[in-house]
């Protein structure tokens, strides 16, 4: 949890000086009265010579900048109000995908090179070593091989029996913690385009207002409120693409964990069978 809130305030500052960065763009690029009136005089005085180049200047103008550029003005036009809850959505679904790619990399064992050990353990010192290489080695697999090792009892008739619920029991722990926090990487994935859309609804519903309070369809009443409703489903669209990617990756590395875990584990039990048949 430490981790997750470390993450949640560096994202925070990083979204508020993105947005000091627009504020401080925007009050540099307002232009100046006299340079707006002069540029509407030249085009009253000769509208077919300065007609295309302003048309052809406007495009220019806007491949030169930046992505990030285009995305942050992009950002402010679709209006604070859904917009902050998609970007939260955003920070909120990367941290938790961070979070849980770091713990599934940390978790991830040779298994091949611990079963060797546990093995050559069992030879040299028996269970008691065992166990030691067990807590020295990090990861689920070597929690659940402890686990096995913890309740080996020479003594009793069902010995391998024991051992191999305990393993059974506790490796359904593990993969609990594997898939710890995964459901609320979907939930993101899913809230984010239901955001969207329903800043589009809302944003259709009031350039709809604006028709019926000029009682006139206007193309320049429309076209800005469709625009900006439109905006919003597209930033959620791809904060939904961007989280379904880690979401992804996160579920292939929990798969691939479990696999390695069962297929250790019966190898495991064998060096248990073998140990307790030298008894």
């Amino acid at each position: 949890m430490k981790k997750l809130f470390a993450l949640l305030a560096i994202f925070g500052m990083l979204f508020f000086a993105s947005n000091q960065v627009v504020a401080q763009e925007e009050t540099a690029a307002t232009p100046d009265s006299t340079v707006v009136d002069s540029a509407v005089t030249a085009e009253t005085e000769t509208p077919a010579e300065t007609e295309a180049p302003a048309e052809e200047a406007k495009p220019a103008e806007e491949e030169g900048q930046p992505m990030h550029q285009m995305l942050k003005a992009k950002f402010i036009e679709g209006g604070p109000e859904f917009m902050a809850i998609v970007l939260l959505a955003l920070i909120f679904g990367l941290a938790i995908c961070i979070e849980r790619i770091l713990y599934l990399n940390l978790s991830s064992t040779n298994t091949e090179k611990l079963l060797a050990k546990i093995e050559e353990a069992l030879n040299t010192g028996g269970i008691e070593a065992a166990k030691e290489v067990c807590r020295n080695t990090r990861g689920p697999v070597a929690s659940i091989f402890y686990q096995g090792l913890d309740r080996y009892n020479a003594q009793a008739e069902n010995n391998i029996e024991i051992v191999e619920k305990s393993i059974i029991a506790y490796g359904g722990v593990q993969m609990g913690q594997l898939e710890k926090g995964v459901s609320w990487i979907s939930l993101f994935i899913a809230l984010a385009p239901m955001l969207g859309f329903l800043g589009t609804v809302i944003g259709m519903i009031q350039a709809f207002d604006a028709i019926q309070a000029a009682g006139d369809i206007q193309p320049s009443l429309v076209a800005g409120g469709i625009k900006v409703a439109l905006i919003t489903t597209v930033f959620g669209l791809i904060v939904a693409m961007i989280l379904q990617v880690f979401y992804n990756y996160i579920i292939s590395k929990v798969d691939s964990i479990v696999n390695n875990m069962e297929d250790a584990s019966i190898s495991f039990i064998d060096l248990i069978v073998k140990y307790n048949l030298k008894k």
